[in-house]
């Protein structure tokens, strides 16, 4: 029966995105530090895989660009050339190309070669043309002595002693698929030694019991015969000699291959159009790939940490399930309330192992959509070298805090505003190298990009060491645009007159930034988070950016308070604390603000009822309550009737169901089915700020 391979090629742009990637961490890694051995095996074995699985799907453009990139990248890890500027742009501009061809291929055009033939041409001309370095004598690459084999006069033919070890079924790698690819490059002796071989009753089908020696003309390159084994160097004994000669043990990198088959035997297939592969779908570093440690003899190895592909919609579902079950848990917990505890015992403690159990499933369900911020920050790096370049700027980007989890829904949101802030930074922010040094600074600036936990937040910032905001120019924009300034404005309401549409302080207009669109499109996404952006800056010596974001958007920790007859959700990461102010505490200041006394510090206070326009009916029993909130530094006292308690809820959309509404976040469904409304703190203190 016809396999139908469209199924697996999902997976393959996956791992081949992945792949490109870590092409483009790790050749960015090789232009700052250099060649790298273990960073250029590391690229060679992400385009092996990537033209592997393309020849296996028939993609012949992906093939062949992928094929000269892994040609020049085999030249830098045998020594023979090194990675200098024009061989590095060469190399980024075919990962470009490469995602490029991917997108083709995924829309059902794999034969897009318009799109490559410029670069392969360009490839083509560094393989032709190229200068060699003169290589070193390494264990990645031995003395020129030792690789002369093929062309020596008495080498008649090729002995390989190929030995697996027992757990290379294990690993998923198959060894006579290997022995096939070397039927492809020419006609082969094949001895099979079984002596390894158990009685039928104590065979293990994942152990793998024989060894090959294997004669191959001479006129095949030992390096084509050595790639052949590329992927199991670790997972074998191996030996490649030209007869009459010392044998040369093969040096390659190990990687995955593909799923185990049944021993049979070894059969030539035809020639292959493309190169010989290793592997259809070899997964680049990234998920999908299972670490294995060898056991006793005899004993197959177990696998370790492994993982698998799921759609997000599947995960979604189930937390959308998940949080039905917070919601029936919270409903059947309030009803328990009314029973009596000698009498329903039993049942009473099943319900608090359900409430246990609830929350730990809903911890372990959102933690499969939390993902580390170094998805985010690993596309930056690429990015700025670019911008340094054309802007003729020489930045150095430093990163931390990338392990630092946060909801894949948070993460794809979260994206653009960053972007467009890191741009800001290399472009608005940083000088030139000339200005830095005339004004006694490293002509190289520094943009720092971090992430940290700061309670039930994430907390990213973007800072950089260039000239800082110009508090006269913005405020002259401002004045410009009819906006309300004045000199004394303090410096972090004038910092924040940048985030009006518009308003921008640029000298130039240029592709890069300058028009000022975007900023006010920053804080409106960063908004819609639940988040808060705020700006530090110097003049001469940089500036901060600080965005605080919700860690996720399904669940949350929240205070339940009662206002006439609604119910209201402070997320509890906001909260400071509670209490009931004494005689004297509250003061009327101008006009009809109010300030509460809390300890020695005086806070904004607001009726929750008037701020929400909430009716109290005349038997409403009004306890006198305040609930302390802070966002950024910024208090606020807001006064509740009766304080309700705490739980978990689950978010629900307000404006996807209806309409935005000022001053909400979202909506959750009580335990008695009631709809409480989730209060947007971080809106409610700007706004409060903004009538101060």
């Amino acid at each position: 029966m016809a396999i139908d391979m469209r199924q697996f090629q999902a997976t393959f742009f996956a791992e081949s995105r992945e792949g490109l990637d870590a092409m483009e961490s790790g050749l960015l890694s090789l232009e700052a530090a250099g060649n790298d051995l273990d960073t250029v095996n590391t690229i060679f074995r992400a385009a092996h895989s990537i033209k592997g699985g393309a020849a296996t799907f028939g993609f012949k453009a992906i093939t062949n660009t992928t094929h000269l990139l892994e040609t020049l990248l085999d030249q830098v890890r045998g020594g023979k050339r090194s990675v200098d500027a024009e061989l590095s742009d060469a190399l980024l501009a075919s990962v470009d190309i490469l995602r490029e061809l991917l997108g083709s291929a995924e829309a059902g055009n794999p034969d897009d070669s318009g799109r490559s033939e410029p670069l392969n041409a360009r490839l083509s001309e560094l393989l032709n043309g190229g200068s060699a370095a003169t290589p070193a004598a390494t264990p990645h690459n031995p003395p020129a002595a030792s690789s002369a084999a093929p062309e020596a006069v008495a080498t008649t033919h090729w002995q390989v002693d190929f030995s697996p070890h027992e757990n290379m079924f294990i690993t998923g790698n198959d060894p006579l698929r290997i022995l096939r690819e070397l039927a492809r490059l020419g006609p082969m002796d094949v001895n099979c030694d079984t002596s390894k071989l158990p009685s039928l009753s104590d065979l293990d089908p994942h152990t793998a019991y024989l060894a090959w020696t294997l004669e191959l003309p001479v006129s095949i390159k030992r390096a084509h015969i050595a790639d052949a084994f590329s992927w199991v160097e670790d997972e074998c004994d191996l030996r490649i000699e030209g007869v009459g000669q010392k044998a040369d043990s093969v040096a390659a990198t190990p990687a995955v291959a593909v799923a185990p088959a049944a021993p049979v035997a070894a059969e030539p297939e035809p020639l292959a159009t493309t190169p010989p592969v290793a592997s259809s779908t070899a997964p680049a570093p990234a998920e999908g790939k299972s670490n294995v440690t060898p056991m006793a003899s005899g004993k197959a190895a177990e696998p370790a940490d492994s993982s698998i592909r799921v759609n997000i919609s599947k995960v979604d579902a189930l937390i959308n399930l998940v949080g039905e079950l917070v919601i029936t848990q919270a409903m059947l917990k309030q009803q328990s309330n009314a029973l009596d505890p000698t009498l329903h015992e039993k049942l009473l403690n099943g319900l608090t192992q359900l409430d246990r159990n609830t929350r730990d499933l809903q911890e372990a369900v959102m933690s499969v959509r939390m993902l580390p911020v170094e998805f985010v920050f690993s596309r930056f790096p690429r990015m700025v070298r670019d911008l340094a370049s054309r802007l003729g700027k020489r930045v150095n980007l430093r990163t931390s805090g990338e392990g630092t989890e946060l909801d894949k829904g948070v993460i794809e949101r979260i994206v653009d505003p960053l972007v467009h802030l890191v741009r800001n930074s290399v472009d608005h922010g940083l000088e030139t190298p000339e200005l830095r040094e005339a004004a006694g600074k490293n002509p190289v600036g520094t943009v720092t990009l971090s992430a940290s936990h700061q309670g039930g937040h994430i907390v990213i910032e973007i800072i950089d060491d260039g000239r800082g905001l110009n508090r006269e120019k913005i405020l002259a924009k401002a004045a410009e645009r009819g906006l309300p300034v004045n000199d004394q404005m303090p410096d972090g309401e004038v910092w924040k007159l940048i985030f009006h549409p518009g308003l921008s302080t640029a000298e130039q207009v240029t592709d890069v930034s300058g028009r000022g669109v975007g900023m006010d499109v920053v804080r409106q996404n960063i908004a819609a988070l639940g988040g808060d952006i705020d700006i530090e800056s110097v003049l001469g010596q940089g500036t901060r950016v600080t965005i605080r974001l919700p860690l996720t958007l399904a669940i949350l920790d929240g205070m339940t308070v009662s206002v006439g007859n609604e119910i209201f959700v402070l997320p509890l990461g906001y909260v400071v604390e509670s209490l009931q102010p004494g005689p004297g505490d509250i003061k009327r200041v101008t006009g009809s603000n109010r300030v509460l006394k809390v300890r020695s510090e005086y806070v904004p206070i607001h009726d929750m009822g008037e701020v929400f326009n909430v009716p109290r009916g005349p038997d409403t029993v009004r306890l006198g309550t305040v609930v302390v909130v802070e966002n950024g530094g910024r208090k606020l006292a807001l006064e509740v009737d009766e304080l309700v308690g705490q739980q978990q809820v689950v978010v629900k959309s307000i404006e996807s169901n209806y309409k935005r509404i000022n001053g909400i976040a979202g909506a959750t469904i009580l335990g008695d089915g009631r709809v409480a409304l989730i209060v947007d703190i971080v809106s409610i203190i700007r706004a409060q700020q903004a009538a101060a």
